[in-house]
């Protein structure tokens, strides 16, 4: 079972998403793809995404990118929870506090409003020690237009890592490392 947590402005639409559904359908296993559309405020998107997990009748592996891998990270700790991370947002209050403001959504007509009081619960909410190394598959592009990858190398320093030169912030080769992402 694989619950796909999109980042900020993105939704179940995100490309990643749709490429992980499609991969599991290929293999007979449509039934073990989730991805709910997350709220922007913070309180509410982590409490959705934990009634989710809990409300599942066995384990799941988080995926998540970019704003998804800082949730990822919060719901693996509390869950004890394999977690893909890809290109996450390390310190996602530090990161969004410039995005304060009404936005419209990658996928829909949605505008979405974030707000100050979003950014401190982001910062409130960031880990600054991952307690269960051997749960994280952190994977990077170093070419991350959005984020300086140099922190989520330093916080997962003790996880398991796949670095790679290039890419973008999209992270561009997650089609071809899914079989991989699955094996973790």
């Amino acid at each position: 079972m694989f619950l796909y947590i999109h980042g900020f402005l993105s939704s179940s639409q995100s490309a990643k998403a749709q490429q992980l559904k499609q991969w599991l359908s290929q293999q007979g296993r449509a039934q073990e793809w989730i991805c709910p559309d997350l709220p922007a405020d913070p309180k509410l998107a982590i409490q959705l995404l934990r009634k989710q997990i809990i409300s599942l009748d066995q384990p799941v592996k988080l995926v998540g990118s970019s704003l998804g891998g800082f949730y990822a990270t919060i719901l693996s700790e509390e869950f004890d929870l394999k977690a893909v991370l890809i290109n996450p947002a390390v310190r996602a209050g530090e990161l969004l506090k410039q995005k304060i403001g009404v936005h419209k959504a990658w996928h829909s007509s949605e505008n979405l409003s974030f707000t100050q009081q979003d950014v401190d619960t982001l910062n409130e909410m960031t880990p600054y020690v991952i307690q269960h190394p051997n749960n994280f598959l952190l994977m990077i592009e170093k070419e991350d237009e959005t984020l300086d990858y140099r922190q989520a190398i330093e916080l997962y320093k003790e996880c398991n890592q796949l670095i790679l030169n290039g890419g973008n912030h999209s992270f561009s080769r997650f089609k071809q490392l899914i079989t991989f992402i699955d094996e973790f």
